[in-house]
């Protein structure tokens, strides 16, 4: 185990390393997968090493649906498609159809079991609001291989987001730890005291004063859940329409957006069967587009 999880239950740090959900990291101890371990909340050791034996594939729960789908690259091993803003990922409570996974069980045929009956192929997320470039794996291998890279970092993401607040420096870095809200468990936090460290550089692109916003580029280093969120929101930069955390203030440039300003515009990484550095771009939506358009007119109406 690494620096990163060291300290942490033995199921999240297991979940983390094989890409699944705690819950099937849980299964996979109580069913005897992991050599000599019977209890989840153990905290581990850095250096130790799990000999893990995961469980032959279960049979697929979530079910195929003829759903738009973006193919941005498409391979025998993995797909890289442009998630639309809105789509949730994978099946869940509340959301049993219309997700990626079920368009993606359409287009690709067989995903049975790989990284989990609801997340067949999945290998990372984008939020609902959040737009752009995700990649599944095929098969289990080049499952477990992309996976990886994730839990190293290896891989590379480049966003673009639009934030509230016209940020004085051209670039910048937070370097602040995220985990879950003290109060409000259902949002994260960087004033908690069992965050997991996170890391997000950021480079202002174009500011618009007149509108009170700023086109961002995003390029964090590590994949906290809401990490961009957080952090932008902790340095006065929430992203316009986050009514989590705090985008959608009343003021100028706010109307008629009604999620997050999140794009996940390229992602980079090794090709699991050739290890290949391969990158997917995928342009911003156009509702992202259009309120860009409006605040670069309006900066232009008042230079003139």
């Amino acid at each position: 185990m690494g620096e990163e999880t060291a300290g942490e239950r033995l199921d999240s740090a297991l979940a983390e390393l094989a890409g699944i959900s705690r819950a099937q990291a849980r299964r996979w101890i109580d069913a005897g997968c992991v050599r000599g371990e019977t209890r989840p909340a153990r905290r581990v050791r850095e250096g130790e090493l799990l000999e893990v034996d995961p469980p032959e594939l279960l049979p697929l729960a979530a079910t195929a649906e003829a759903l738009p789908l973006v193919v941005l690259y498409e391979d025998a091993e993995l797909i890289a498609v442009d998630k639309a803003a809105g789509q949730v990922v994978h099946p869940a409570p509340g959301h049993p159809r219309g997700t990626l996974v079920n368009a993606l069980l359409h287009h690709c045929g067989d995903l049975a079991g790989i990284g989990g009956v609801l997340r067949p192929g999945i290998v990372h997320r984008l939020d609902k609001g959040t737009s752009g470039v995700l990649v599944a794996a095929k098969h289990d291998a080049a499952h477990q291989h992309l996976a990886r890279q994730f839990f190293e970092h290896s891989v590379e993401r480049r966003y673009l987001c639009l934030v509230r607040g016209v940020p004085g420096a051209d670039s910048g870095s937070v370097d602040k730890p995220v985990g879950r809200h003290p109060r409000d468990r259902k949002r994260m936090s960087v004033s908690t005291r069992r965050g997991k460290r996170a890391l997000t550089h950021y480079r202002v692109i174009e500011r618009f004063p007149e509108s009170g916003l700023s086109l961002l580029e995003i390029r964090p280093e590590t994949g906290r859940t809401h990490q961009i969120r957080v952090h932008l929101a902790s340095v006065g930069l929430p992203l316009l329409g986050d009514d989590v955390y705090g985008g959608t203030r009343r003021g100028a440039g706010s109307a008629g957006f009604s999620r997050p300003a999140l794009h996940a515009a390229s992602l980079e990484i090794d090709h699991p069967r050739s290890g290949a550095r391969q990158r997917f771009e995928a342009p911003p939506p156009e509702d992202f587009g259009a309120v860009v358009e409006r605040a670069g007119a309006r900066e232009g109406a008042r230079r003139r």
